[in-house]
């Protein structure tokens, strides 16, 4: 695998101020998500000011940043960057558990004007924000070990890692193994492995068992819109029945 050019693994670079906080959403099917994400950038609301957090809708307000959280979402080549934006002019941020050469190459191919991981800090992620609503196209760096933690996540508090929670929301969506490999970018034993041990931490036995915890536990897929005022935004309910949809997903 190539490693990323010098200029393209600098990652944080000394903040210019800003005189009017840059305006970003936040983007990811789980509503626990977007406010783990918004809360750390939060203490930083005289630089980056969050103005709508989206969970299964589109970007509705005129912000000048998304920042795309990939929990369970599209990624790399997938990433259909229309359906987040909805005509709206912003520049996106993926923000991601893999920082994979080939996967962050497709992102920016996809339009993505910046890709970053998950284990950057609250200040550092508003850095990186402010940097390409300056213009500049941010990567991740190849040779910091980070944490792998930011935020929040469905099945946190039941013990669940991030991957393990992701594997779960993609079970819960009616994705077999072959497929949450395509969309978590994981091998297939690595699947396996996070569904036996995920399995082990929620007490079930099968796939059924496991959709049904998941949807009394936080993995149902949320349909709100969330503005500065924190109140949501009506939206229309999915028409999706999440166990029917899950029902025909294979066994591990």
């Amino acid at each position: 695998m190539r490693e990323f050019s010098e200029a393209s693994r600098r990652l944080i670079l000394p903040a210019v101020p800003d005189s009017v906080p840059v305006t970003l959403a936040v983007v990811n099917d789980y509503e626990i998500i977007v406010r783990g994400v918004a809360g750390m950038i939060a203490p930083y609301a005289d630089r980056v000011r969050v103005v709508e957090l989206d969970s299964g809708l589109p970007v509705h307000h005129d912000v000048q940043v998304v920042l795309y959280d990939t929990f369970g979402q599209p990624q790399g080549a997938a990433l259909k960057l229309d359906d987040v934006l909805a005509g709206q002019d912003a520049k996106v941020v993926v923000f991601s558990w893999n920082t994979d050469e080939d996967l962050v190459r497709e992102s920016l191919e996809a339009g993505a004007a910046g890709y970053v991981s998950k284990g950057l800090s609250g200040a550092e992620l508003v850095d990186v924000v402010l940097r390409v609503h300056r213009g500049e196209t941010v990567t991740p760096r190849v040779d910091r070990d980070e944490p792998q933690h930011a935020g929040r996540w469905p099945g946190q508090e039941h013990g669940l890692s991030p991957r393990e929670a992701e594997v779960l929301a993609l079970i819960c969506e009616g994705l077999s193994n072959d497929e949450i490999t395509q969309r978590a970018f994981i091998g297939i034993n690595t699947v396996k492995t996070y569904i036996r041990t995920l399995y082990a931490k929620i007490g079930v036995e099968s796939r059924t068992q496991a959709v049904l915890w998941g949807v009394d536990h936080g993995f149902r897929r949320d349909v709100v819109r969330r503005t500065a005022s924190g109140a949501p935004v009506p939206a229309e309910e999915e028409s999706e029945d999440l166990l029917e949809d899950a029902a025909g997903g294979d066994e591990l």
